[in-house]
């Protein structure tokens, strides 16, 4: 079964302290999923270098062990509360891509 990967990307961040609370409780929330965190940069994280098109402020990339275990830890109400606490304090693409 391939891994997947959960994209957090084309961020703009309007209040970092509401992401600031987002990330501690969607980071449990993707624990319990069996996500790990392989890279996170940009605003209150490490670099992001941009080469082409949109200027990226923040990028988050998490593994999970399959596809289910990703789209299973959006859906769940661990997440759904991060995304409450979240409450428009960033505008971003999120989106789950497959492994090979």
């Amino acid at each position: 079964m391939p891994k997947a990967y959960w994209v957090g990307a084309h961020m703009v961040v309007k209040d970092p302290e509401k992401l600031k609370a987002y990330a501690k409780l969607a980071a449990q929330a993707s624990a319990k999923y069996g996500g790990i965190v392989l890279a996170r940069g940009g605003v209150g994280a490490g670099k992001v270098l941009s080469l082409e098109g949109f200027d990226q402020s923040r990028v988050a990339v998490t593994e999970f062990p399959s596809m289910k275990h990703a789209v299973d830890c959006f859906n769940s109400k661990e997440y759904q509360a991060s995304m409450e606490i979240l409450d428009g304090g960033v505008e971003r693409d999120v989106f789950i891509v497959e492994g090979l």
